[in-house]
């Protein structure tokens, strides 16, 4: 083989581009201080983006970086997947290693996925997560490497990349937080057309404030001129200069042709074809090199050097001879590991290959396919497959290409490529009609699919159908994030099925739409699965039978709980039982133990969900055994044992979190910020909800996050932020508002009733309200629904005495009371808040008694609910500074006080502070001993209100608009409109609503609590 061959024609001198290769360098140093970083680099064809790009490795090398070059593979219309990954990975195991091999220490099953020197890659698990599992796990082992040394990953020509690399770059570019890593990414702009995969990518990551993006332009005349003086080592003509920069346009590498191919004593004026000068200089080459060349341009972006010597038909003299002629031309170089050649440029090797007859073009592709099938050791093993596949494609013999492209699906699925293994099994079904039948029916389902399940027939010796494709393909798609077109898919199956009697595989493919239909949000998926399990009705046991049963009952127990729901999951489980499918079995049973605690059986409920959890664990179902920490969670936190359930959410986050699934783990942290804001640990929830919203990567566990921020939000009086997180919580749920989950839907029924009382609008509270209730609080969501009418019935208590709040109050509270009879409260958590609904109605009516809020703290203190029980002792002691009985008031404040200050409660805080206030009543210890405090202080002066502001707040809290204030107080309304505007900046609040709502709140203009106790009346039902 040739060493490295001098290239004349490549300028010594590097022309220009001194800003750009600035900014390159600065990305060197800002790495240096462990701050990752991101580049692209674009330009048209030739206008020397890898001139710069050698330029920063020059540089990158003298400081003493690790360098990493990799680059997009164009063979076919695929792309192999993660090639330019895999190049630079494969690089640096060579370069580091030990320091990979410890990067990658305990994942090195799944890296191998990338880069195969790791380890053999394992047949599975495949889930809508494997690729986010494998991508996570990259980007954390470059984390690892580049620790304590830069490294610089270059990936080159990004306009051939597949559709994993695309979505690898991104994912890196969007999560690397550490470490000392530079990657930068070039890509050929002409070639980003408007439809181009590559231009979504691009405008994704310009909207990344960390993506730096650099422009290449071409060369002035100034440029051309230093560029024509490096190559020819001498200053030259005037005259040439204008005529080379007048047909090159300032291009670079047209320069260097024009200048080759005057040298080499062809006329520069010969054509205005860009092809045809790029062809020039080839047609010059002996005839023996021009036919090398053009193998080499259809072999791919680099072809090594045994398959070439296979297929060229020559000696190894001969062979040796052609390419030292095309490599001192400046036609070929050699690779830079020295094992295969490649063309100096790709527009070179695109002319000479859009140069080939058709009949040529197809002979030189089935030469390349044979010789790789008569030598497996010519290509790397897991370049083969796919190559072999495009080979024979391209040489137009569907009989050979169908089963080698059946083969190469097979391993992009195992390298979780979903999105290149659709397009391998769309290409597979183009072939299906034109490929001979005796071929067809020696294919077999178990040798190319995995995920679609036995329908009645074995898939060792029945034939492979295109229903089988299709059902892959609708996996893949789904896997690969494509649901859109994984819903064509499974139209185009039923289609088909429309005129077989083939239920199972109906079914199977209805299932499947409706998982798709609910996770794209058209629907809620029910119509689907009825279609389905009508199918299966009255058939044999079966696996498919099985999984129809358990997605019907899982459906029905987020969207429409009922007893109906356990009895199909006891059949699925049945059923799975009976054909031997484990792992639809133990789905099925996680779908039982939340079903039968729904039900009333909590111990039975948990007791199973606990089996499967060790059982899927034991197996290595991680994906399982996250589904049975997250039900868990969710029945403990429902059963009010909060602390039990953090307990297992840590466990089983740290399950999930090693085997990288990261909706599973999502869904996990969402319930521990449940359970933790349960438990008064407000930082931790709220650190475990944004946990959640970063490694998620679904809407509901997202939505659910943001829902729980605003509950926190609420509750500490950050009200602005509340709305926010609200608002973020409707966009994650998009379009699923209108038919969402029970569990989703009534607890932003819950958090739009908290806004609106903050916001003193109680007219969209019993809006809220009232919607709630109409939607209903279907069983086992009572969990939701209490806080809900608590919400409610607090915010009609508080507006007791509002003008505005008069009409309509017992139509509001009707509709409450009509909910609460229907709840269930089968734990003492929901007793109390039973309790706790039952006194805020009563006080929403001024009937609440000292005898009532007795009963709510009581229910409440055992709870482990911080927050409650502080709301509950303010009411409390408030009934007993109404009866008189300061001293135990003053140590349930101080209690009260003490825990909002904990939890970080300003609101809380601020009611509890104004009622000792009051009172006269000292809220810490150290004030208890002092001296009782002097005079009332008034609230209004607190505020900084003036008189005439506290005029205005007055008729403000009234209802009135400025045209009746200035009426009543003898001003303007322009001057109303003034004192309303400074009300609500010295208040801190945006509208007049608000400010109306505070001042009740604060009492501004209320009587002083009385020293009188309420009368003891009985205490009748809600």
């Amino acid at each position: 083989m040739l060493g490295g061959v001098e290239t004349r024609s490549v300028s010594p001198v590097f022309v220009g581009r001194a800003d750009e290769l600035a900014v390159l360098t600065d990305a060197l140093t800002r790495a240096a201080g462990q701050e990752p970083q991101a580049m692209l680099i674009g330009g048209e064809a030739g206008v020397g983006k890898t001139r710069l790009t050698e330029e920063f490795l020059c540089e990158a090398d003298r400081r003493g970086a690790v360098v990493a070059v990799g680059g997009c593979v164009e063979i076919g219309a695929e792309g192999l997947p993660f090639a330019p990954f895999s190049t630079a990975l494969r690089t640096l195991h060579r370069l580091l290693p030990g320091e990979l091999a410890a990067a990658a220490a305990g994942q090195e099953d799944e890296l191998a996925r990338i880069l195969p020197e790791l380890g053999d890659t394992p047949r599975g698990p495949h889930d809508e997560e494997s690729t986010a599992r494998l991508f996570e796990l990259t980007a954390r082992m470059l984390e690892r490497l580049a620790a304590d040394r830069t490294v610089v990953l270059v990936l080159e020509d990004l306009h051939w990349a597949d559709t994993s690399t695309r979505h690898l770059l991104s994912y890196l570019f969007r999560t690397l937080s550490s470490g000392r890593l530079v990657i930068v990414a070039t890509y050929r702009a002409d070639d980003v057309h408007r439809r181009h995969p590559l231009r979504p990518l691009l405008a994704e990551l310009d909207r990344l404030r960390t993506v730096q993006r650099i422009e290449l332009s071409r060369f002035n005349r100034a440029e051309v001129r230093r560029q024509l003086a490096g190559i020819l080592a001498a200053q030259p003509d005037e005259d040439f200069v204008d005529s080379v920069f007048d047909r090159s346009d300032g291009n670079a590498f047209f320069v260097e042709e024009l200048v080759a191919s005057k040298e080499s004593g062809c006329r520069t004026g010969l054509t205005e074809s860009l092809r045809d000068l790029l062809l020039v200089r080839v047609e010059v080459l002996p005839d023996e090199t021009q036919r090398l060349v053009r193998i080499v341009a259809e072999g791919g972006s680099t072809v090594e050097y045994p398959l070439l010597h296979a297929v060229a038909g020559l000696t190894e003299d001969e062979l040796i001879e052609a390419l030292r002629a095309a490599v001192g031309a400046n036609i070929l170089l050699a690779t830079p590991d020295g094992d295969g050649y490649r063309f100096r440029h790709s527009l070179v090797r695109e002319a000479v290959s859009d140069d080939l007859l058709p009949g040529e073009r197809a002979r030189v592709n089935r030469r390349y396919a044979e010789a790789m099938e008569a030598d497996g050791s010519l290509v790397r093993a897991e370049e083969r497959v796919i190559r072999l596949a495009s080979y024979w494609y391209q040489a137009n013999d569907p009989a050979k290409a169908l089963p080698a492209v059946l083969a190469a699906s097979v391993a992009a699925r195992r390298r979780h490529a979903y999105s290149e293994q659709l397009r391998l099994l769309e290409r597979a079904m183009d072939l299906w009609d034109s490929t001979p039948e005796d071929v067809r029916e020696a294919l077999r389902p178990a040798d190319y699919t995995d995920v679609y399940p036995p329908c009645g027939c074995d898939p060792a010796t029945t034939a492979l159908q295109r229903l089988d494709l299709l059902a892959e393909a609708t996996v893949a798609a789904r896997y690969g994030g494509e649901r859109d077109r994984a819903l064509k898919i499974t139209k185009t199956a039923l289609r088909l099925l429309e005129d077989d009697n083939d239920p199972l595989r109906g079914a199977w493919f209805w299932t499947e739409r409706s998982r798709l239909i609910a996770g794209l949000g058209r629907g809620d998926g029910w119509e689907e699965i009825a279609r389905a399990q009508e199918l299966v009705r009255g058939l044999p046991p079966s696996q498919v039978h099985a999984e129809v049963l358990v997605r019907a009952a899982s459906w029905g127990m987020l969207h429409k709980p009922g007893p109906g729901n356990l009895a199909a999951a006891e059949r699925a489980v049945e059923y799975a039982r009976m054909v031997g499918a484990e792992e639809t079995e133990l789905n099925a049973r996680i779908t039982v133990g939340a079903l039968l605690t729904d039900s009333g059986d909590a111990p039975g409920g948990l007791a199973e969900m606990h089996a499967v959890r060790e059982r899927a664990t034991k197996l290595g179902l991680t994906m399982l055994a996250g589904r049975a920490h997250i039900n868990l969670t969710s029945q403990l936190e429902s059963l009010g044992r909060s602390r039990e359930a953090v307990e297992l959410a840590e466990q089983g986050a740290e399950l999930v979190r090693r085997f990288r699934l990261m909706d599973s783990e999502a869904w996990v942290c969402g319930n521990k910020a449940e359970s933790l804001y349960s438990l008064g640990r407000w930082d931790e929830a709220a650190e475990a909800a944004r946990r959640t919203l970063l490694v998620g990567q679904s809407a509901a566990p997202r939505g659910s996050a943001s829902a729980r921020l605003a509950y926190l939000a609420l509750a500490r009086g950050e009200l602005t932020e509340a709305v926010h997180q609200l608002a973020a919580a409707h966009a994650h749920f998009g379009s699923h508002e209108t038919q969402p989950q029970p569990q989703h839907r009534i607890p932003l029924y819950r958090l739009a009733i908290g806004v609106a009382a903050a916001e003193g609008r109680l007219a969209d509270v019993r809006a809220e309200t009232s919607a709630a209730a109409a939607y209903g609080f279907p069983l086992g969501q009572h969990r939701y629904a209490w806080p809900l009418l608590l919400a409610a019935a607090t915010a009609e208590a508080d507006a007791r005495g509002l003008p505005a709040a008069e009409a309509g109050r017992d139509a509001a509270l009707d509709v409450l009371r009509t909910a609460a009879r229907s709840l269930a409260t089968p734990v003492p958590v929901w007793t109390a808040y039973a309790e706790y609904v039952r006194a805020e109605l009563r006080r929403a009516e001024a009937r609440d008694t000292l005898a009532d809020w007795t009963a709510v703290e009581k229910a409440v203190r055992p709870l482990e609910r911080p927050y409650l029980l502080a709301r509950a002792c303010h009411r409390l002691a408030e009934a007993l500074l109404a009866a008189g009985d300061r001293e135990p008031a003053a140590a349930l404040l101080r209690e009260a006080y003490a825990t909002a200050e904990r939890i970080g409660s300003r609101t809380l805080r601020e009611d509890l502070a104004l009622l000792a206030q009051r009172a006269r009543l000292p809220l810490t210890g150290a004030d208890s001993d002092a001296a009782p405090p002097g005079p009332e202080t008034d609230p209004a002066e607190a505020l900084g209100l003036t008189s005439r502001e506290r005029d205005v707040l007055r008729l403000v809290a009234a209802g009135s608009t400025n045209r009746k204030i200035a009426e009543e107080l003898f001003i303007s309304p322009k001057t109303a409109s003034v004192h309303v505007s400074n009300i609500l900046a010295k208040l801190g609040v945006t509208g007049r609503g608000e400010a109306a709502a505070l001042a009740h709140r604060l009492r501004l203009f209320a009587a002083p609590v009385p020293v009188s106790p309420r009368p003891e009346a009985a205490r009748p039902g809600v």
